[in-house]
């Protein structure tokens, strides 16, 4: 799966095949089709195995939270960062957003096993915000999706330009993506 991820960050999904993810991987193509059907069926693993376990260590995170609503979105959001900017998962966002035309049921597979709880969990705490008064009243379905899209967005610029771009800090970035967030939904 390591292989393939780096694979499909580097070519894209299309351009993979499987032998390449073979011999990245030092095995055979044989071998590989021991384990997976296609391409397909390894990105699925990449998701239920490297990125639902984040998903589900966020929901454990905030299941019995009970301190402030403005530390548990800045933990939620530096967890986030931790577990895909700074890891080699950085680069699916593109990848799906590249390949969704031409793969959509891999899209639709992510949204719904991703992208749909990934959601749920920041309307959770931004919910929480509200329902303690320290966010003030606001659609926390919109705001949730507000605060996710600059994520997605830092993972396909790093996956894209950043290497055009000499000026960028990807701390800063975050950090005040947080404090804008935060200005914005205080109460």
């Amino acid at each position: 799966m390591d292989a393939a991820l780096e694979l499909f960050a580097e070519k894209g999904f299309s351009a993979t095949r499987m032998a390449d993810v073979a011999k990245k991987a030092g095995i055979s193509k044989g071998t590989l089709y021991l384990y997976f059907d296609n391409k397909e069926a390894i990105f699925r693993s990449v998701v239920q195995e490297m990125i639902l376990p984040q998903v589900d260590q966020h929901d454990a995170m905030i299941a019995n939270y009970t301190g402030s609503a403005e530390s548990l979105l800045r933990e939620l959001l530096h967890g986030w960062w931790q577990a895909v900017m700074e890891t080699k998962l950085s680069a699916i966002p593109k990848l799906i957003i590249s390949e969704s035309g031409n793969f959509p049921e891999m899209a639709e597979f992510f949204v719904k096993k991703v992208v749909l709880r990934s959601r749920q969990t920041f309307i959770k705490v931004i919910q929480y915000g509200i329902d303690k008064g320290e966010f003030k009243p606001c659609n926390p379905i919109t705001a949730a999706r507000l605060a996710i899209a600059p994520l997605v967005h830092a993972s396909i610029w790093m996956h894209s330009l950043k290497a055009f771009d000499e000026n960028h800090s990807d701390e800063d970035y975050l950090e005040l993506h947080i404090n804008l967030l935060l200005q914005g939904l205080s109460s």
